[in-house]
């Protein structure tokens, strides 16, 4: 009996979204295929703004606008300073 190849597994990367007026969503997830490359995490605030829009459309309240997007698990970088 032949065996099933294993179905290919969506891989989503998990970001933390902070907007303007100061609320923060936590693990928001983007497809990791629209990522990398030379715009790097860049795309996927464009996902994130869209899963805003399909939101806003249910619920009738807005979001606002996006101030931060950050990769959840990335290192934050460091800040030298002087002496």
């Amino acid at each position: 009996m032949a065996r099933k190849k294993p179905a290919a597994k969506a891989e989503f990367v998990l970001f933390n979204v902070t907007y303007e007026d100061g609320t923060v969503t936590s693990n928001r997830r983007v497809p990791g295929d629209v990522l990398g490359g030379l715009d790097g995490d860049e795309p996927a605030r464009n996902v994130i703004e869209e899963q805003d829009r399909e939101i806003e459309e249910r619920s009738g309240k807005s979001r606002g606008q996006i101030s931060l997007i950050e990769r959840v698990g990335a290192k934050k970088a460091k800040s030298s300073k002087a002496a």
